[in-house]
């Protein structure tokens, strides 16, 4: 059965590309466990990630936020700021928990199987996030440094070579000008969460017609990942 794909083989594998094991078996499990699997199994005896995941997402951003601001240090701090935000966001994360094959190893609920959850871009960052968290937990901020940098470095240089002082949204609107005589428009799809942790996705359009969706934390990034695949899709 599918559920069962989580097996001790390819949790070793997952250790084995993050370059961590865990002391604390539990929370690693507790780091690959959706809410929608708990929810079916009795809720606390297999409690789900979104706790691990807001640790994990302060970690990540203090983690990659030091590296960026020692690595250029002629760099201002709008420019940290968009490298910190391509690197950290929702398509970023999951690019990196791709590499890792991550979805493999996530403990879904039927519903979520069945919707093909194990490819959602939002649930490979979600558990990628919990996973720095959990590591966080088990060996403390030395360790987790230490994977992040790994995981996130080529991503890191990466965003840096991406043409400097723009943004996607400011690209595609100068785009979009030049193209078609009017910018983009950016409509909200839908939310999701609790206020503490709120899901945004965001498409843009011109003239009815949709060229990208994005999704992330707030409004902002949500856009700008829309933007981005705008781009991709009006450059490609």
């Amino acid at each position: 059965m599918e559920e069962s794909i989580c097996c001790t083989d390819c949790e070793k594998i997952l250790m084995e590309r993050i370059g961590y094991v865990f002391a604390d078996y539990p929370v690693f499990q507790e780091a690959l466990t959706h809410k929608s699997y708990s929810n079916e199994h009795g809720g606390m005896a297999d409690p789900h990630n979104e706790r691990l995941e807001f640790l994990g997402d302060a970690v990540l951003d203090m983690v990659i936020s030091h590296k960026i601001f020692v690595a250029y240090p002629d760099l201002p701090e709008g420019e940290l700021t968009r490298i910190r935000a391509e690197v950290v966001s929702e398509t970023g994360l999951a690019q990196v928990g791709r590499r890792l094959e991550i979805g493999n190893c996530l403990r879904l609920g039927r519903g979520e199987l069945r919707t093909g959850g194990r490819d959602k871009d939002s649930l490979i960052a979600n558990v990628l996030e919990a996973l720095i968290g959990a590591v966080y937990c088990d060996g403390g901020f030395e360790a987790v440094q230490q994977m992040i940098l790994q995981l996130f470095e080529p991503f890191i240089d990466r965003s840096f070579q991406r043409k400097s002082g723009i943004d996607f949204k400011t690209r595609l609107q100068e785009l979009m000008q030049a193209r078609f005589g009017s910018p983009p428009e950016y409509r909200l799809v839908h939310a999701e969460g609790p206020d503490h942790h709120r899901h945004y996705t965001i498409e843009v359009r011109h003239a009815g017609v949709g060229f990208g969706q994005g999704s992330g934390k707030s409004k902002k990034i949500a856009a700008q990942q829309a933007a981005r695949q705008a781009l991709e899709a009006l450059e490609g």
